[in-house]
């Protein structure tokens, strides 16, 4: 008894897939965050690459949520805080901080999708299980790369957010840590903050 041959199949039509499945040979850039059709929400380019992010931890929301609302009611007016936007850093590096603080004077209107490294005085970046490397190496020299003068990382310790700071030294063209705040935060740059810890991850 012999098998019947499997039947030819058809081969994959490329107009199928989205545009962004297979990369071009050089890589992305980041005019191509614009262009693409169908990207899932909060894509980043790094080197070239694009960066997807997995389901949001309510750990990740809540932290977020209280850095927006506090630094939103702390900052003097010539700040905006931003959430969901994007930093194109270079033609091949566009990631998008959890919370950004920028300079107000660089809005350009409802339709702005990204800002330039100038336009941004503060960076965070809320670790998630997914984005460890990134947020603790890769995004880090990014930032500070590109001049960004403050960066914050919030990690989870033990369901507590933990904020570690750092400063652009501008002799290395490196970041400094310049504390670790565990309860209460007080900084008095890039504008006076302070921020009760405990509360961010409240429901």
């Amino acid at each position: 008894m012999t098998a019947d041959p499997m039947p030819l199949q058809e081969p994959p039509d490329p107009e199928a897939f989205p545009d962004w499945l297979v990369p071009p040979p050089e890589g992305f850039t980041a005019d191509d965050l614009d262009r693409l059709t169908g990207l899932p929400p909060h894509t980043e380019l790094i080197d070239g690459s694009l960066v997807f992010v997995s389901p949001q931890m309510k750990f990740h929301m809540r932290v977020i949520r209280f850095l927006d609302t506090e630094l939103n009611r702390q900052a003097p007016e010539l700040f905006e805080v931003c959430r969901e936007m994007t930093v194109t850093i270079g033609p091949r590096q566009r990631p998008e901080p959890d919370v950004m603080i920028v300079d107000v004077a660089a809005d350009t209107g409802l339709e702005q999708t990204t800002y330039l490294p100038h336009d941004v005085v503060l960076a965070i970046e809320v670790v998630s299980p997914d984005s460890v490397i990134r947020d603790r190496k890769r995004k880090p020299v990014l930032y500070a790369d590109a001049g960004i003068p403050h960066f914050w990382r919030v990690e989870n310790v033990d369901g507590r957010a933990v904020v570690y700071v750092f400063e652009l030294d501008p002799a290395t063209g490196q970041y400094a840590p310049t504390g670790i705040y565990h309860d209460t935060l007080e900084l008095t740059l890039p504008f006076p903050i302070t921020l009760d810890l405990a509360e961010a991850t409240a429901p």
